[in-house]
């Protein structure tokens, strides 16, 4: 007789956008990697990932988050890196838009006969890591970002600021945002969740990107 195939394990939850959440994998190729196939449509812009409740990781370890898109100059496309959840971050949303019309520029166009063609199915992989090597890949990955918010300010202010100066008021701007965050453990010591400061530094590189020179006329 023989065996019945072992059900595939439930992790993660997956929402596309504008489509109902997926928890099985397609396929299980170790049993820290689960693949899924995610159908997508024109609305396709964002993924949702999560941790399915009562799921709990390995201790020092990540789910790194990876999609692979179909493109017609590659067989086999490579897997894009799109960041990960963990213990503190049980969820994360991730835009994909970008990804998707770089490798087909024709999908931003719309046609009388494209309407017919089956949508594109796209591959999402999420494997467990150790959590040292996924927070490299996540450093990594905002680089570039940061990167380029340091050459628009050079470029918007080519007079050289005071490090030093610039340092304190970077550090006055945190101080004052994660404030309000602020909380005490058993023994009372400070403490301020990792969300808060997540979400200054979004806010932060976001006035940068759009104003520059804030920090050199923050006077006060």
């Amino acid at each position: 007789m023989a065996e019945q195939a072992q059900p595939l394990p439930q992790l993660f939850g997956i929402i596309p956008t504008g489509l109902p959440p997926i928890t099985t994998p397609t396929a299980c190729p170790t049993p820290t990697s689960l693949v899924y196939t995610l159908p997508t449509t024109r609305d396709s812009t964002h993924l949702v990932v999560f941790l399915l409740p009562g799921v709990t990781l390995p201790p020092n370890t990540a789910a790194a988050i990876y999609l692979q898109v179909p493109s017609p100059s590659a067989t086999s496309p490579a897997f894009n890196f799109l960041g990960a959840i963990g213990p503190g971050k049980e969820s994360a949303i991730f835009k994909i838009s970008g990804l998707l019309n770089s490798n087909n520029p024709s999908s931003s166009t719309t046609t009388t006969s494209s309407s017919s063609e089956p949508p594109t199915t796209l591959t999402l992989g999420i494997s467990i890591e150790d959590a040292a090597a996924v927070a490299a890949q996540m450093a990594a990955q905002q680089q570039p970002e940061q990167n380029n918010a340091l050459v628009k300010a050079n470029r918007a202010t080519p007079a050289t600021a005071d490090p030093t100066l610039l340092a304190q008021r970077i550090i006055k701007n945190a101080f004052n945002f994660l404030a309000s965050f602020s909380g005490n453990t058993a023994g009372g010591v400070e403490v301020v969740p990792l969300k808060a400061f997540e979400e200054w530094w979004k806010k932060f590189e976001a006035k940068v990107r759009t104003d520059p020179s804030f920090l050199q006329r923050d006077a006060d």
